[in-house]
């Protein structure tokens, strides 16, 4: 079967360096945009049919072939391989020609590999991100399921990871919940700008067929078309976005992961994972080390390398088209791959965690995190909160020299650095007086987070998450 190598060999008489063609190849991985291409070939083909370039017997030759071609990398694994393309490009040209001669030859009127790469490429990446948003909503669900299975688990909050104020443990999974919303908001703002079509810029001034851009986008589903051929060349913004936008997710996930790798270690102890998510030692039988959890913070570093890589790709890049740009798709496909995994495992992780709860409530009952409690308290008694923050800070100095919790004080104690304490003031340095106390929304009181965890309920299952990954 003959192939075309390449779409350009009129102008060169000589071969090129063998070293240098597997150097220029990109086939190896920009064939995950056959299909993407296929679909905007069919949409090319119509738009030359209606503009008179071909007739109606070579436009149902031309599409029935390319469905063809579609059937075959479906149904045959070995399909790309042994190919000598240069790219997916033109591997797919070579095909249409072998099938139907040539006639696949005219397809590319009036259509550059500039216009043509930019539009598969914006096809294929408006679908992966919004499998990737369904991807972040499934993590997001099983941050729900964690807090409902563990609705009234009490832990330490923390600031400068010293003990703070007791939370929810359903609070902490719903603050990763609201990360997620954002990143998932993040991305549906970049379909705006990823869904604009490149195709009829031609190489970079436009194309000289009567080509009906705007029917072709309609056909694409494109929301509309580039307005200034030089720049729908050479945009690769929306591929920056993009890993921009994954690189925010990944610094979520490595925080989430950084929290459960503190929580699940023997000073913590507050989550236990299952073996499905954990590894051993080849040298030390006790250990059980959270591996899933350190990649996915690992791999923060990787995105975040490829976003810079495709920033300082673009610097300085005159216009329009030049060949750095070929350096978009890896930058783009690894990153997608790698959020993927990270989302999928993530979600395991949290539907494989296990909370301590007596070990979490006995870390929240101690180290004096009801000290502002005491302050607020002090203030519904009527002392200024400067006031009642100096006295509630000399009692846990007090404390700490009886060797005492804050709560385990007498009220004869607690009225040496303020008088006006109440008989109600040691109920409420309660644990669960204490977490009850924050009413104010997006607050940790259980009812504030009931409320706000049926929010959360609703947005998911209102999502198909239950389709096949």
């Amino acid at each position: 079967m003959t192939e075309t190598k390449n779409l350009w060999g009129g102008r060169f008489s000589g071969a090129a360096d063998e070293t240098f063609a597997e150097f220029n190849r990109s086939f190896g991985f920009d064939r995950r945009l056959f299909y993407a291409d296929i679909k905007g070939s069919i949409a090319q083909a119509n738009a030359l049919a209606a503009a008179g370039i071909l007739t109606e017997d070579e436009i149902a030759g031309v599409i029935a072939a390319l469905n063809e071609l579609s059937e075959e990398a479906r149904n045959d694994p070995h399909f790309f391989d042994a190919s000598d393309a240069e790219d997916v490009h033109s591997f797919i040209e070579g095909r249409l020609v072998a099938k139907i001669g040539e006639t696949g030859k005219k397809l590319h009127t009036g259509r550059s590999r500039n216009d043509q790469v930019a539009t598969a490429f914006r096809l294929w990446l408006r679908d992966e991100t919004e499998s990737l948003m369904l991807e972040a909503a499934r993590l997001q669900a099983a941050l729900v399921r964690s807090a409902e299975r563990f609705i009234d688990v009490i832990l330490p909050g923390y600031t400068h990871l010293q003990r703070a104020q007791p939370v929810l443990w359903a609070h902490w999974c719903l603050a990763y919940f609201e990360m997620l919303e954002r990143d998932r908001e993040r991305l549906g703002d970049l379909l705006g700008r990823i869904n604009v079509m490149p195709l009829g810029s031609g190489a970079l001034a436009g194309t000289g067929f009567d080509i009906d851009r705007e029917a072709v986008a309609r056909e694409l589903g494109f929301e509309s078309v580039s307005r200034n051929s030089l720049d729908a060349v050479s945009d690769r913004d929306f591929a920056i976005e993009f890993t921009g936008a994954c690189s925010l997710t990944m610094v979520h996930l490595s925080r989430l992961a950084e929290d459960l790798i503190l929580y699940c270690s023997t000073e913590f102890g507050f989550v236990e994972l299952s073996d499905a998510v954990s590894t051993g030692s080849s040298l030390m039988p006790q250990k059980k080390n959270p591996d899933a959890l350190e990649l996915i913070r690992g791999k923060a570093g990787r995105v975040f390398g490829r976003h810079m890589a495709l920033l300082t790709m673009v610097k300085g890049l005159p216009l329009a088209y030049n060949k750095d740009m070929q350096e978009d798709k890896e930058a783009v496909f690894d990153t997608l791959d790698t959020l993927r995994v990270c989302l999928r495992v993530a979600a395991i992780v949290m539907d494989n965690a296990s909370l301590n709860e007596h070990r979490a409530r006995k870390a929240a009952e101690t180290g004096y995190l009801n000290a502002t409690e005491l302050a607020d308290s002090l203030v519904r008694q009527g002392l200024p909160f400067r006031t009642a923050h100096e006295a509630a800070g000399k009692a846990v100095v007090y404390a700490i020299g009886q060797q005492k919790e804050l709560g385990e004080l007498s009220i004869a104690e607690i009225r040496q650095f303020a008088e006006t304490a109440g008989d109600d003031t040691l109920a409420a340095l309660s644990l669960e007086r204490t977490v009850a106390a924050k009413t104010a929304i997006g607050g940790t009181s259980p009812g504030r987070v009931r409320q706000a965890l049926e929010t959360a309920r609703k947005k998911v299952d209102k999502l198909n998450l239950d389709e096949e990954r």
